[in-house]
């Protein structure tokens, strides 16, 4: 080979290598821009949840006096579901009272020492274990229902009912807003 066909494919081979650089580059710079949008996208959703998370904290709607004036009852709004011990992945116990099986004994109340028998709700931790509460439900009964928080499993002021099939908790409760009363802030 010639003196200048050496040098013929020297240049090609700079031109190849440049070519090559300028393409890592352009390259290198779309995945630094992806990476920047995928942040920025991961501080954007970070937030909104924060925000979602601010929304969800419980909120007092109306104190007023018991009957006996002794203590207040703290009103509160949120969403109600019903649960199942039968559900697919559900072991039947309680998560504020472990020993209470409720899937093996089939119950959906609890007898507390003050209220009587009462029925099993799940609740965030902004009601303490033990916590009592009282609702409508006209789909259930026709008087109030008094129930206790047993379990979690819910986000802010909503409540979880405990009910005997997931089928009655779909018929009879479904998801609706209620206005609930704490009766009593934990055991």
């Amino acid at each position: 080979m010639n003196k200048f066909n050496w040098i013929k494919m020297g240049l090609k081979s700079l031109i190849i290598i440049g070519l090559v650089l300028i393409l890592q580059a352009n390259v290198s710079n779309k995945y630094s821009i992806k990476t920047e949008n995928f942040n920025f996208n991961v501080t954007l959703g970070m937030s909104a949840l924060a925000e979602k998370q601010e929304e969800e904290k419980p909120k007092e709607v109306v104190i007023k006096e018991n009957r006996d004036n002794s203590e207040t009852i703290t009103s509160l709004t949120g969403s109600l579901t019903g649960y199942a011990a039968d559900c697919p992945l559900c072991n039947g116990t309680l998560a504020c009272k472990s020993s209470y099986d409720v899937y093996k004994n089939g119950v959906v109340t609890y007898p507390d020492k003050y209220f009587g028998d009462v029925r099993i709700v799940a609740s965030s931790k902004a009601l303490p274990c033990g916590s009592v509460i009282r609702f409508n439900l006209k789909s259930i009964s026709s008087e109030p229902i008094y129930a206790i928080v047993l379990d979690r499993g819910v986000l802010g002021n909503n409540i979880d009912l405990l009910m005997p099939t997931e089928k009655a908790a779909s018929k009879e409760v479904g998801r609706r807003t209620i206005t609930y009363e704490v009766l009593r802030n934990g055991w």
